[in-house]
C-alpha cells in the first residue's frame, strides 16, 4: 500500500488525555508550554536538540504546521497532549520516524513542567502505543532516550516497554559531551 493511503486520526481519546494533531494557531500555547519547561528540556540536548534554540511563538507555530504536513504525508504522527477535561496543553507525543513496510514507529515525548508527575504522559504513551498496535498493526514500537534520563526510562517501563539495548557514545551534546542512548521497545508477533 502506498504510504499516503494509510488513514490518520486527528484526535485519539484517552480517559484523562486527548491526543490532538497540532493545527494552525496552536503555536502560542505550544510556546507557553516550551518556555515553562525549557530548563527541563535543555537537560537533554542530545535527545532534544530543538530545545537548545531560543523558543518563539513563530518557531512553535512552524512546528505545529510542519507536524500537520507530516501527518498528511504520513511521514510523522505528532500529537499535542491535552487534558481531556480542560483541553489545556500538557505536552507533546508523536511518531518521529515511520517504516510502513514493517510497520515500525519511533516515539518521542515531552511534558510541561506544571503537569509532570500526574500520570498524563504515562497515559498518553499507553494510548499511543495501543493505537499504533490496533490501528496500524505495529510490529515494532521504540523509544530512544538518554541513559541518564531516569524519568523517561521509568515512563517507558510503566508503559510496558522492554529495555532492549544501551548504545554507548551514540549522541553528542552541543558542547561535545558523548552520551549513551537507551532503546526501549514493544514488538508484536
Amino acid at each position: 500500500m502506498d504510504n499516503i493511503l494509510h488513514p490518520v486520526w486527528r484526535e485519539i481519546p484517552g480517559e484523562r488525555v486527548i491526543l490532538k494533531c497540532p493545527e494552525e494557531g496552536d503555536g502560542g500555547m505550544v510556546y507557553e508550554a516550551v518556555v515553562e519547561t525549557l530548563d527541563d528540556l535543555r537537560r537533554w540536548p542530545a535527545s532534544l536538540p530543538w530545545a537548545v534554540h531560543e523558543p518563539s511563538v513563530e518557531a512553535s507555530e512552524v512546528f505545529c504546521r510542519l507536524s500537520q504536513a507530516q501527518m498528511m504525508e504520513r511521514t510523522g504522527l505528532v500529537y499535542l497532549i491535552l487534558d481531556a477535561e480542560t483541553r489545556a496543553l500538557v505536552g507533546s507525543i508523536g511518531v518521529n520516524r515511520i517504516d510502513w513496510r514493517i510497520p515500525r514507529f519511533e516515539i518521542g515525548f515531552w511534558c510541561r513542567s506544571s503537569c509532570q508527575g500526574r500520570g498524563y504522559l504515562t497515559e498518553a504513551l499507553r494510548v499511543l502505543i495501543g493505537f499504533l498496535l490496533d490501528r496500524y498493526g505495529a510490529r515494532r514500537i521504540e523509544c530512544f532516550t538518554d541513559l541518564e534520563n531516569r524519568r523517561a526510562r521509568a515512563l517507558c517501563e510503566r508503559a510496558g516497554m522492554i529495555h532492549e539495548a544501551t548504545i554507548r557514545n551514540d549522541r553528542i551534546t552541543p558542547d561535545g559531551q558523548l552520551r549513551h542512548t537507551v532503546i526501549y521497545s514493544i514488538v508484536s508477533k
